[in-house]
């Protein structure tokens, strides 16, 4: 996949926009295939890391679609939370969620359960990605409600999910918030310490 010309950074609205239409013109069996993958990393990482309760999403714009996973998740009896947008400038709340439950659109379009259980934090997150760089720092779609939601103590532990592709040169905000490590079709890596 075409990466945006290194002699010349672009801006992270311009960032996005390249990011959105390289993922949107993925051929849909890659994306199948990717997602499968992904899927078996995230379930993995789930189980080397004791994960009871964990914070998922429902996927948007082409972001990997992991709710094969998420049954798993289920059958295993780890507790799935989709994120809540409760108000504009807030951090993102949680509600508990069972895969088949009846679901309707939140203010901001987002697919979350209709009878809404909102519930605590949970102690792990999957966090999507729209791109991310080699230090872990995460590229959104610019609201800021995983910045927000990862500022309160104590911190879940947080997983970035993208496809490898998505990696990119960026440099991060001061308001930004590194992730503990990122899910790829390739693997989960630990991002590389900033120097």
């Amino acid at each position: 996949m075409a990466q945006p010309p290194a002699a010349t950074p672009l801006s992270k609205a311009d960032l996005r926009k390249h990011l959105l239409s390289a993922r949107r013109a993925l051929d849909a069996a890659t994306r199948a295939a990717w997602d499968v993958a992904i899927g078996q990393h995230v379930l993995a990482w789930t189980e080397m890391a004791a994960v009871s309760a964990l914070g998922v999403y429902w996927p948007l714009r082409d972001e990997p679609d992991l709710q094969a996973a998420y049954g798993e998740l289920a059958r295993r009896g780890v507790r799935l939370l989709l994120p809540v947008v409760v108000e504009k400038h807030a951090p993102l709340a949680f509600a508990d969620w069972h895969i088949g439950e009846p679901m309707v659109k939140d203010g901001m379009g987002v697919a979350v359960p209709a009878d809404l259980r909102l519930a605590a934090r949970p102690p792990a997150l999957l966090v999507p990605c729209l791109g991310y760089n080699r230090h872990g720092y995460r590229l959104g779609y610019g609201g800021g409600f995983y910045d927000r939601t990862l500022e309160a103590l104590p911190r879940p532990r947080t997983v970035g999910v993208a496809y490898a592709c998505q990696q990119a040169p960026f440099g991060d905000d001061p308001h930004d918030i590194a992730l503990d490590c990122i899910v790829t079709e390739q693997g989960t890596t630990t991002p590389d310490a900033r120097t």
